[in-house]
């Protein structure tokens, strides 16, 4: 479970990733860019409704805020053998602080969305002189 303000950085860093405002968002979302300001400064603590709207416009999906927000625990939301933590990817993370794992899944949410977006055809490219192209081929 994350605390309010954890939970509040986390969706700012999302809507600014997407560079959204609050009032877009808000416009997007139908939550009133007042309410979204005091989730993000850690005033208040979103309901389940509040995510439900907000969670689609910020790349998440609804199990993955809930389960932010601790209002699902981990036994609640199974995950397929197919998409469980890579054991290596597991080990990498651990050594990671709290925060910067925070940032691995705010980053890796981002880039699925974005997946989705292009309809899974994602390319990245090297900057010139920097390394060999990856991602989709």
């Amino acid at each position: 479970m994350t605390n309010g303000s954890d939970l509040g950085k986390i969706l700012r860093q999302h809507r600014a990733a997407l560079d959204l405002t609050l009032h877009q968002l808000s416009l997007m979302s139908g939550v009133s860019a007042s309410h979204l300001a005091r989730i993000e400064r850690g005033d208040r603590f979103p309901s389940a409704h509040m995510l439900q709207k907000i969670a689609p416009h910020l790349g998440f999906s609804e199990t993955e805020l809930f389960s932010l927000a601790g209002y699902l625990s981990p036994s609640s939301s199974p995950v397929p053998v197919t998409e469980r933590l890579d054991p290596y990817v597991a080990s990498v993370l651990s050594q990671e602080p709290v925060e910067m794992q925070r940032r691995v899944i705010a980053i890796l949410s981002m880039l699925k969305s974005l997946d989705q977006e292009s309809g899974g055809n994602i390319v990245f490219r090297a900057q010139e002189g920097k390394g060999e192209p990856g991602g989709r081929r």
